[in-house]
């Protein structure tokens, strides 16, 4: 070295100073301090420096600038003329516009922020089921479930006649009707505690329970219809007198709704009465067949202006009774063999009265904005709630099967290939159950959360299909061979169902959840948005610098959480699930960072990145499911047979999240800078994963917990049909793995005379009767494994058919609907009368 030791020590008061502005920009950076406090500190700085006129002049110059809002205004509006002439900020069509604005924003918008209140996020209330609705749930419910078989269901391609009795007399299509008008009122949570139960014993059963308690005629008509539309159809609809059906989808117009060409116009007839002439083709409407009234969404043209608004209104919303003239009804597409009523429709020149309108005049031109506030709320009630019963049904039927089950002298589940999907299925009902609960919880506190409502919707049904396909994995042969007694197949053949309906998940992914989410739960991106469609340069003044002021926090503090991985950010808890909350803090403002990187650099082209829009789905989804899971472990206490299952759910989704991350750090080019900005989210690179996937040892733990009687396998499976019929499929395996389970600790205690000496090497079940003769084991013990045994034989058979009563169980092409529904209406296609397919042929 050049410098003498004593020169070397006097640097070090220099880099004392030196740290302490740095950690004091670090300090401003990280808190979001406002910006008078960086020209304050700025200036004690330039103070202390002894800086002269030179750097004065040009600071103050650049504080006046940014602080005195008329100089201020003049910079924006440069800012402004920059942006409209490169049209960087995307163009947002009339339907974009509606969607946008429809629904509220909840957590997701705590979530996007950077900066997450968690204590926030913890506190959000649930719904506890009151008695009425738990006394539905325990009584009603579980007698529609013993009434129907799904297996005959699916032979006939109909719900049996005394069900749909069954389901009209104790009022299941009227759950979310008031009881002034003769429905139930229940709850979101009770909506939804329904539809997953009922879905674990049929499909179809909880689809026709599903669509009139859903997005349709009686929720339009109780947030938007008139009084005397609510007297008229709601007790209609609550009795189900009037089976209803909600007609949006087109050939030509799924998720594009603007492409729609089903149209009405409004004309005078020769009473002088104003009426609406219908003419639509619509497809893929449930329970369209058997409907008594159509919830029918059209584009309106008042040629004449006769209602004063114009001549193209845009989508409405009426009620069609389908008994008009007209209306043609009768055919029924065949979804994989489902057998619910999903079904085409078509109208020509059918009339209705203006008044048919939901919400009569002033309704018109306004059916896309209910229809996106309804789906706001429901997208997240009735699929999350089937596809959690799914996830636990599964679940619970490959977890008793995997301890039933044996190869090799041993149960199937004590192997850890099989261990491994039983601990993603356990790990997913814990996820599942908590965010489904969180989510109705939202609902019925007031809150439409659009955002969240497409998270649940596609996580949900996304993590179902895994779950399926890791049942069917683990049942092998049991799950492929159709029959009666199979409990699989029609789960597994029906899950592309609930992936395609209200929002095909490529589309909620890509578009929905972060594409619409950027711009609706950013705290600036819209308001900057509509200040430059309408030119107004103090409304953009007002969000522009606040936004680059949200850009340099949300990048100190993703720089700091990284650095120290999470913990600069404070936890609302202590105990086992504290570390997730840093990691949730962490998560967050990474994700803000790079989402405003990725605006601040595509602008109006990241749309059409869909790629790119969907890995930051994914980890706002993530970071949704994580937060639903913490709260509920620390809304039940953190009871400790729910830890190893919070910790699994919790790794498994940091570790999507870190995925997430991993596929924008190298997919998302920023010229010159993608390096760069790495480095500020994440500075140890592969070394600082945000998490990794749960280790071997716990999915160990929460596999087995979930083969052993009582404990997880009942509360973690809460809400599942099941009983202990031997005659019944469901039945069956639970007879075996409670006879299992009773009689294991005796093949324990051979193999233990085994080990000893007193029994010769063999496998534990051919020693019966050496074990009963020596007084090994009592003869009631004998017995009990014999009965075990007996149940095992039993529930490992599967069907098998001679080869007429195979080509009577298929249903093949124009197979007759069956005879349990309501009459099919008008079948203005000539189709012929339907006969029943004998469900006692097999």
């Amino acid at each position: 070295m050049d410098l003498p030791l004593f020169d070397i020590f006097a640097q070090f008061p220099l880099w004392g100073v030196g740290a302490g502005v740095v950690l004091v920009l670090f300090a401003l950076g990280f808190t979001g301090a406002p910006l008078a406090v960086w020209a304050v500190a700025g200036a004690a700085a330039l103070y202390g420096a002894g800086a002269g006129l030179a750097v004065w002049i040009p600071y103050l110059t650049l504080v006046a600038l940014f602080n005195v809002p008329p100089l201020r205004r003049m910079l924006s509006g440069a800012v402004m003329r920059t942006m409209e002439a490169l049209q960087f900020l995307p163009a947002i069509s009339e339907t974009e516009q509606t969607a946008i604005d429809a629904g509220t924003v909840w957590m997701d918008g705590e979530l996007f922020s950077g900066k997450p209140d968690l204590k926030k996020t913890l506190d959000q209330p649930v719904t506890e089921l009151s008695d009425k609705e738990r006394a539905f749930l325990d009584g009603p419910v579980d007698e529609l479930c013993e009434m129907v078989d799904d297996w005959e269901i699916h032979q006939r391609g109909d719900l049996p006649q005394e069900a749909w009795a069954y389901l009209k007399e104790k009022g299941f299509f009227g759950m979310l009707i008031p009881e002034e008008y003769g429905g139930l009122d229940f709850s979101a949570e009770a909506r939804s505690a329904v539809v997953e139960k009922l879905g674990t014993r049929s499909l179809p059963l909880s689809i026709s329970v599903m669509v009139p308690n859903s997005l349709g005629p009686a929720e339009l008509l109780l947030h938007y219809g008139t009084q005397e539309q609510r007297d008229h159809y709601l007790p209609k609809l609550a009795s189900g007198e009037l089976l209803p059906a909600f007609a949006l989808t087109e050939p030509q117009a799924g998720s594009d709704a603007g492409a729609m060409t089903s149209h009405g116009e409004v004309f005078r007839d020769d009473d002088g009465e104003l009426k609406i002439r219908l003419n639509w083709t619509k497809r893929y409407i449930s329970l369209a067949a058997i409907a008594g009234v159509l919830g029918l969404a059209f584009k309106l043209h008042d040629p004449n202006n006769y209602l004063g608004k114009g001549e193209d209104l845009g989508i409405t919303c009426a009620l069609v009774p389908t008994d008009l003239d007209g209306v043609k009804l009768g055919r029924r597409h065949d979804p994989l063999g489902i057998a619910f009523y999903n079904c085409p429709t078509e109208g020509e020149d059918v009339v209705v009265p203006i008044d048919a309108i939901i919400g009569g005049k002033d309704g018109a031109g306004k059916g896309w904005g209910m229809l996106m506030d309804a789906l706001s709320a429901g997208r997240g009630i009735m699929l999350p709630a089937q596809a959690t019963g799914g996830v636990k049904y599964c679940t619970r039927v490959a977890g008793g099967h995997a301890a039933v089950r044996e190869q090799f002298g041993l149960s199937i589940g004590k192997f850890e290939g099989i261990e491994e999907p039983l601990a993603r299925m356990s790990g997913y009902s814990y996820l599942l159950e908590s965010a489904r609960q969180y989510t109705n919880g939202a609902v019925d506190n007031g809150e439409k959360p659009s955002v969240v409502s497409a998270i649940a919707k596609y996580q949900f049904t996304e993590l179902q299909r895994d779950a399926v396909n890791d049942a069917m994995d683990v049942l092998a042969g049991n799950g492929i061979s159709r029959g009666p007694k199979n409990l699989m197949a029609n789960a597994y053949t029906g899950v592309p169902i609930s992936i395609t309906v209200e929002g095909a998940n490529i589309l909620t992914r890509t578009m929905m959840i972060f594409g619409q989410g950027a711009i609706r739960c950013h705290p600036y991106a819209l308001k900057e948005i509509e200040a430059l469609m309408e030119g107004d340069v103090k409304a953009f003044d007002n969000a522009f610098w606040p936004h680059i002021g949200h850009v340099v926090r949300n990048g100190f503090r993703a720089f700091g959480l990284s650095l120290t991985r999470g913990r600069l950010a404070s936890s609302p808890v202590g105990g086992p699930s504290a570390k997730y909350y840093h990691k949730l803090a962490w998560a967050s403002a990474s994700f803000a960072f790079w989402a405003d990187v990725a605006m601040g650099t595509l602008g109006g082209g990241l749309k059409r990145k869909e790629k790119i829009t969907g890995r930051f789905a994914d980890v706002l989804s993530w970071m949704y499911m994580a937060t639903a899971t913490l709260a509920r472990f620390e809304r039940d206490g953190r009871p400790k047979e729910q830890e190893p299952f919070m910790h699994w759910a919790l790794q498994h989704a940091f570790a999507r999240i870190d995925e997430a991350f991993e596929g924008l750090y190298t997919n998302l080019k920023v010229p010159g800078l993608t390096w760069a900005l790495r480095g500020i989210v994440a500075p140890w690179s592969r070394l600082n994963t945000i998490g990794s996937d749960p280790s071997d040892d716990l999915g160990h733990t929460i596999a087995r917990a979930i083969q052993q009687k009582d404990g997880a396998r009942e509360w973690l499976t809460e809400g599942v049909y099941t009983n202990t019929d031997p005659s019944d499929p469901i039945g069956q395996l639970e007879h075996a793995f409670e006879l299992n389970r009773e009689a294991y600790h005796i093949g324990q205690t051979i193999k233990d005379a085994i080990r000893n000496g007193d029994l010769p090497k063999a496998r534990p079940l051919t020693l019966l009767d050496e074990a009963l003769d020596q007084g090994i084991i009592t003869q009631d013990e004998y017995d009990l494994v014999q009965r075990a045994e007996e149940a095992k034989a039993q529930y490992v058979k599967v069907d098998s058919f001679t080869l007429d009563e195979y080509r009577a169980s298929i249903r093949r092409p124009g197979t007759p609907r069956g005879d349990g529904a309501p009459t099919p209406k008008t079948a203005g296609d000539g189709a012929p009368a339907a006969t029943p397919t004998d469900p006692e042929a097999v």
